[in-house]
Formats: structure tokens, C-alpha cells, sequence
């Protein structure tokens, strides 16, 4: 393991400043509410979530931005509401001089979360 990656998401938003830990303690908040069954962990060095094994979002900090990854899907279903963000495939870059989106995030996390249940539920069949 490598001793500079974080092993849980408060290892992981207690190494930013205190302004960005409120904001990335709030997405998480944010998330948990919309994806109460979510298990939640560290990926790719980020906090992750996921519903029936399957990845339903991440998010990082940066210094002056929240990154938001919902797989390409949160971020096709969500096009409209997204363009006023900088954006790459699969993610998006909110701000951190500027309001953050929490309904939105939810709203996203909750499409994934239909997503998530529907693809298992055809993979039952």
C-alpha cells in the first residue's frame, strides 16, 4: 500500500484545507442521502460508491475545483443541466468559487442509483 493514498474518505478530505473539507464533506453528505445503500470507499485514490457492485460516482478535491465523476451515463442523462461546467468523458469540474450544486449532485447519484438496481435486476433474469 502505499502510505500517501488514503484508505477511507476521512482519511482522504482531512488532507485539504478546512474551506475544501466543508465543501467535500458536503458532496459526501449529499451522496449518502440520495445512495443510502451505497458502500463507500476509496478508489482510484478517491472517495467511490457503489450499489450492487457497481460504481455509481466519485469525487476529488482540487485546489480550486470539486471533481465529480458519474460514469459517462450520470453525465449523458444530466447533459443540459452539466454544460455550464468545464467537463471531460465521465466527469466534471464544479467551482469552488461558486455555489455547488448539491441537488444536482443528488439528483445525478439517484439516476445512477435507478441505473445500478435495474441493471441487476436484469442480470437476475
Amino acid at each position: 500500500m502505499n502510505p500517501n493514498v488514503p484508505n477511507t474518505t476521512d482519511e482522504y478530505i482531512v488532507g485539504f484545507p478546512d474551506d475544501i473539507q466543508l465543501i467535500l464533506n458536503q458532496v459526501r453528505a449529499t451522496i449518502k442521502q440520495a445512495a443510502p445503500d451505497a458502500e463507500e470507499s476509496i478508489s482510484y485514490g478517491m472517495p467511490a460508491y457503489k450499489l450492487k457492485g457497481k460504481v455509481l460516482v466519485y469525487f476529488a478535491g482540487f485546489k480550486n475545483h470539486i471533481g465529480f465523476y458519474a460514469t459517462p451515463s450520470g453525465h449523458t442523462e444530466f447533459a443540459k443541466e452539466l454544460s455550464k461546467y468545464k467537463q471531460g468523458k465521465g466527469s466534471v469540474q464544479f467551482p469552488i468559487n461558486q455555489p455547488i450544486p448539491y441537488e444536482l449532485i443528488a439528483q445525478i447519484v439517484e439516476f445512477r442509483v435507478f441505473e445500478n438496481l435495474e441493471k441487476a435486476k436484469t442480470k437476475k433474469k
